[in-house]
């Protein structure tokens, strides 16, 4: 009998799928998770997939050739972005104010407000490094528009330190990317991936020995 949840892939005793709610969201999500992600512990990728419905991830280091992903790109009503912080990145709070007026623009031919596209937008699941290298070799991603979370503080990610001074964990950054796509009324909507977030937190710091979190984590 396995250890881990079916679900969930997290040990048995750390499983999180009684925490989850269902979520519907406009906004696809797509996690690229490097294979060093995927049996740890404290990763957040699965609340994303399990909370979301229209959620997808997808495991890889390189995926220029990934003919699922690949395919999907290619779909001319879809408008894919990277959420990677490089240096000619579109603050997502722009991002939302285009977003919207093209929500309501009317069609040119009919005068009715177009259908909107499909939106989507692509996460780097892994550490800044491994994120850094899995976009260096996605040659498929270079040709999209990448967006930084200029809406992301310090992230609550308490037992993974980050050498950025806003690194947010993969479901915060989700659900920052969500809120800013679809307005603010939807943060009591998405409150619930970071519910369960904060509870994975808790729980892993209590499983740890007495002073371990303070030493290593608070110093």
């Amino acid at each position: 009998m396995s250890r881990y949840c079916e679900q969930c892939g997290k040990a048995k005793p750390a499983c999180i799928c009684g925490w989850i709610q269902v979520i519907d969201a406009k906004t696809e999500l797509w996690i690229l998770q490097h294979p060093s992600e995927v049996k740890r512990a404290i990763g957040t990728a699965r609340i994303l997939t399990l909370s979301l419905p229209n959620a997808k991830l997808w495991v890889g280091e390189d995926f220029s050739d990934h003919d699922a992903i690949n395919q999907l790109l290619a779909d001319p009503q879809r408008e894919a972005w990277v959420i990677y912080p490089g240096e000619d990145a579109t603050p997502i709070s722009q991002l939302a104010q285009g977003v919207a007026a093209s929500n309501t623009t009317p069609s040119t031919e009919t005068g009715d407000v177009g259908k909107a596209k499909i939106r989507t937008l692509i996460l780097l699941d892994g550490t800044w490094k491994k994120a850094y290298k899995m976009w260096q070799l996605s040659e498929n991603l270079h040709g999209l528009p990448t967006v930084a979370l200029d809406n992301a503080d310090n992230g609550n990610y308490r037992i993974r330190k980050s050498p950025k001074a806003q690194g947010v964990s993969t479901v915060e950054a989700g659900y920052l990317a969500l809120i800013a796509l679809e307005g603010p009324e939807s943060e009591t909507r998405f409150a619930p991936l970071l519910d369960v977030f904060n509870k994975m937190i808790e729980y892993q710091i209590q499983q740890m020995p007495a002073g371990v979190f303070e030493k290593n984590y608070l110093s």
